[in-house]
């Protein structure tokens, strides 16, 4: 019997039930609905701290992430980035960015590049390793195609996903979400989503 594909979703919104949360809350329920195992981390529940950039955690070799000297969350977080599967990456923009809940998060992520004193840029620990897959989400005030063009969170799920050994096998990109204050996640994208959320399995 084949073993049970296992996703974990990374979500970097700070509000309960926006359309980030909606959005991933779809995607989830069409995977578990299949069969698959989906674990949710809310990262504004989470105790990170900031990277304190001291790079102690890429001087040793090897495709395993090195070791932060922080205590907190993030040793349990790669834990999990480990065992998964597959990926999802979801934050809103806030001020042309991921959040900042997000972005600490990404910083975080550099306990996956191996980068010795005296070599002028880290390699990725991941490079060479198979890869998994990854779907992104994000939204913003404008329109969505336009939030893809001018905005930098498209790319910097991109890079995250790049930086745990994944690629991504989709994006979804919901725009105009302030004309309400509590916005609904439109049916066109929600049936988007589900399709989107197939190619992770």
């Amino acid at each position: 019997m084949a073993a049970q594909t296992r996703i974990l979703a990374i979500n970097g919104s700070y509000r309960d039930d926006g359309i980030t949360d909606q959005a991933l809350a779809v995607a989830v329920e069409a995977l578990q609905s299949s069969g698959v195992d989906v674990e949710t981390v809310l990262l504004r529940e989470q105790h990170i701290e900031f990277c304190l950039n001291c790079r102690a955690c890429t001087q040793e070799p090897g495709e395993k992430p090195g070791h932060c000297v922080l205590d907190d969350g993030m040793h349990g977080l790669i834990g999990k980035i480990e065992q998964a599967d597959a990926y999802i990456l979801a934050a809103p923009t806030n001020f042309g960015s991921v959040t900042a809940v997000f972005k600490r998060f990404m910083e975080r992520l550099i306990v996956y590049g191996h980068w010795p004193w005296g070599t002028p840029a880290p390699k990725m620990r991941k490079a060479k390793a198979p890869k998994k897959k990854a779907l992104l989400i994000s939204s913003c005030a404008a329109p969505g195609f336009l939030g893809r063009l001018l905005y930098n969170t498209p790319k910097q799920l991109k890079i995250a996903a790049q930086t745990i050994g994944a690629e991504p096998v989709g994006m979804i990109t919901t725009g105009l979400i302030s004309q309400e204050a509590d916005a609904k996640l439109p049916d066109k994208t929600r049936q988007r989503v589900k399709t989107l959320a197939t190619r992770l399995t």
